[in-house]
């Protein structure tokens, strides 16, 4: 016998679910209303995120091995896209471009708008002018400041925001003065700032999370107490433990020093390795047409032990944006860097840029989750300039026409989550540490950026959307 009762309770459910749906949507929009109508004048924040390295082959290969072919990073759903020229000028000849750069010249192009050579912080090529920063700008204006890395707080994407000083290498006392590299002009003696540690020391910024405690335990230039016992006494808190940074909670500034050199990263290569050279047989040495080779043997990922006692990307950001929004009805200027997408580049490791990448995006996802609640805050995610790695057929197309090709690089076969093969080449050299790459790089931006960004700009750009929004 038919009935229409099942068909009935059917609708209702289909009703039911389009209400909730609704509902959900409307209370969404609802709750950003209420968000801007209850603060018409929202404060101002800019968070900049800076992947060192982050070209669109680290994205790939880090999105390939986190979420599969198919998937999506949170990088890929951000609503403004846009390419990013990386300028570079010679040290001799400033009007004279160079197409390679570093993370200080890159770096400075961000902090200031104004390219300049490599190796230097927030200085000019050959005049050696310092250029003021957009964190000295932003803190002059009456704005909050912060620096967070995985690096150590003295490396070079950090120090442009808050030094100025000829090379990136002078980053404690006793590094002013060596023998490859030296910046007398810097030094205090000479009516210079003095080292990059002692520079960040004596700063304005509100908030300075990174590794690097062995650039602060040196004694200052002229004087009798350390780096850091300079920082206290310019009022900095000092935190050198995850649990330190999980319990502060103060107004005043912070100074987390939470390894002495860099953070370790999230992954590594399986038991350590990292690329390494095919091997080709001896066959093959006597004619390139010969023989055979043998390419490393497939290898995964695998979590990092060295990684456990120190605080991950998301950890340190979101402490820094708890302590630079609270009370602050101004807005605020951070800067994030994940550094070691270039670092283990350097080191042939895909796998540890890739868990730097990963420690990226879930601090987008956080960062976006923010600016959602404060509608005055701009994200901007990009890179200091492209790596070496490159993303290859881990065993060559030619393979078929019986000739044993292959890279004459460093290569990794990475086995990943979904069951498949990446190859990834490392061949800029045969030196200790692979080298940057000349492309442009990619700039993701959330929807206040809509309308304000252009398709391809220069780097330097950066620091002029920001500074405008700012109102600086």
């Amino acid at each position: 016998m038919l009935t229409l009762r099942p068909i009935l309770s059917a609708l209702r459910s289909i009703a039911l679910i389009s209400f909730t749906v609704g509902t959900t949507f409307l209370s969404a929009s609802a709750f950003a209303e209420d968000v801007t109508a209850s603060n018409p004048n929202p404060a101002k924040n800019v968070i900049l995120i800076i992947g060192d390295g982050m070209d669109d082959h680290q994205i790939t290969i880090a999105r390939n091995y986190l979420k599969g072919a198919a998937g999506r990073l949170t990088l890929d759903d951000m609503p403004v896209r846009s390419s990013v020229a990386v300028l570079t000028v010679s040290e001799q000849a400033p009007d004279e471009y160079i197409y390679v750069a570093d993370s200080a010249c890159s770096g400075t192009s961000m902090s200031t708008g104004q390219a300049t050579s490599r190796a230097r912080i927030a200085t000019t090529a050959k005049s050696d002018i310092d250029i003021e920063t957009i964190v000295e700008m932003a803190h002059k204006s009456g704005f909050k400041t912060g620096i967070v890395s995985t690096s150590s707080v003295t490396d070079a994407t950090p120090a442009v925001f808050a030094s100025h000083i000829q090379y990136r290498f002078c980053e404690n006392p006793e590094k002013m003065v060596t023998e490859r590299f030296s910046c007398p002009q810097d030094l205090k003696a000479n009516g210079g700032p003095g080292s990059i540690s002692e520079q960040l020391a004596v700063s304005n910024v509100d908030v300075i999370f990174g590794g690097g405690m062995e650039n602060f335990t040196p004694t200052v230039e002229g004087g009798s107490t350390s780096v850091l016992d300079s920082a206290i006494a310019n009022g900095f808190t000092i935190l050198k433990t995850k649990q330190d940074l999980n319990n502060v909670t103060t107004a005043g500034k912070v100074l987390g020093l939470f390894a002495d050199k860099h953070l370790a990263t999230k992954l590594r290569g399986e038991d350590g390795r990292i690329a390494e050279k095919p091997e080709p047989s001896l066959l093959n040495s006597v004619h390139w047409s010969l023989g055979e080779v043998d390419l490393p043997e497939p290898m995964t990922c695998e979590t990092n032990p060295d990684a456990a006692d120190t605080p991950s990307l998301l950890s340190m950001s979101s402490k820094a944006i708890e302590l630079l929004s609270t009370d602050n009805d101004k807005g605020f200027f951070l800067m994030i860097e994940s550094a070691s997408i270039d670092k283990q580049s350097h080191a042939r490791n895909p796998c540890g840029s890739i868990g730097e990448l990963d420690q990226l995006d879930e601090t987008v996802a956080y960062a976006l989750k923010f600016a959602d609640q404060h509608p005055g805050t701009l994200i901007l995610v990009t890179a200091d300039h492209a790596q070496a790695a490159q993303l290859v057929p881990e065993s060559s197309m030619f393979s078929g026409l019986d000739i044993p090709v292959y890279s004459p690089g460093s290569m990794v076969r990475i086995i990943t989550p979904e069951g498949g093969l990446m190859g990834v080449n490392y061949a800029t050299n045969d030196f200790f540490a692979e080298e940057h790459t000349g492309a442009a790089v990619p700039l993701y931006a959330n929807d206040v950026a809509i309308g304000k960004i252009d398709t391809y700009i220069s780097q330097t750009d950066i620091f002029d959307i920001a500074k405008q929004h700012l109102g600086l």
